[in-house]
């Protein structure tokens, strides 16, 4: 199908332009949303009528994209979501979920404005890009994390799961510390425990031998002076 586009679109061509695509892309999307006019003879001249006055339109809306980039581009947005250990999250991040984020700014961003092939299914840092205006397309970056806590260390450059290595080799060197400390408490123990014991059979030893002597000295016959 043949069109006349009344606004620039990326891969086809400029205001004006006449080009050729496919049917169901004109009909589904780009005649309803009114960017393009069916390039009949009527509508050719109805837009050379009508041109300065689209342009004027176009230079408005462009304007307006142009301060609303100012205060998004290059900007962070935090979206906390329920993630497991491998960085994968429960669920994900659509572009629904982008434009809600972006238009708490005050700036009203359509989803059908951000540039989003898939949705986002991991945590991290990923750069997307938003179409203002078909000549205003700018680039924000979509901080997906756990929590702020983890929010705050993705963009200072970490990363989390270098952050979970070191929790858990802290864990592994706090449970070694404990365990040897757990070790050394046990031989303690275990020495105390000898040395009472060893205590407890020298004391049995001596008081056996002194109840021996006195034994043998009840038992032993008396001696008597026998004058001569």
């Amino acid at each position: 199908m043949e069109i006349i586009l009344l606004e620039r679109i990326e891969k086809l061509g400029q205001m004006g332009d006449t080009v050729r695509v496919k049917d169901g892309y004109a009909r589904n999307f780009l005649l309803p949303q009114k960017k393009a006019l069916l390039a009949t003879s009527e509508n050719k001249t109805r837009f050379e009528t009508e041109k300065e006055a689209l342009q004027r339109i176009n230079d408005d809306k462009r304007g307006i994209a142009e301060s609303a980039a100012k205060l998004l581009n290059g900007k962070d947005f935090i979206l906390i979501r329920q993630a497991g250990d491998t960085m994968q999250l429960f669920g994900s991040v659509t572009a629904r979920d982008i434009s809600t984020s972006i238009s708490e700014t005050g700036v009203s961003v359509k989803r059908q404005q951000i540039k989003l092939d898939i949705p986002i299914k991991t945590l991290g840092l990923h750069n997307v890009s938003i179409v203002l205006h078909p000549e205003v397309i700018i680039s924000v970056k979509i901080n997906v994390a756990r929590s702020k806590e983890e929010a705050e260390i993705q963009i200072k450059g970490g990363t989390v799961t270098s952050e979970l290595e070191n929790e858990k080799q802290n864990n592994i060197v706090d449970k070694e510390i404990f365990d040897n400390e757990q070790i050394a408490a046990d031989a303690e123990e275990k020495l105390s425990d000898n040395q009472n014991l060893e205590q407890n059979e020298n004391k049995i030893n001596v008081n056996g031998a002194h109840e021996e002597s006195i034994s043998e000295t009840d038992g032993a016959p008396s001696q008597t002076h026998d004058p001569k």
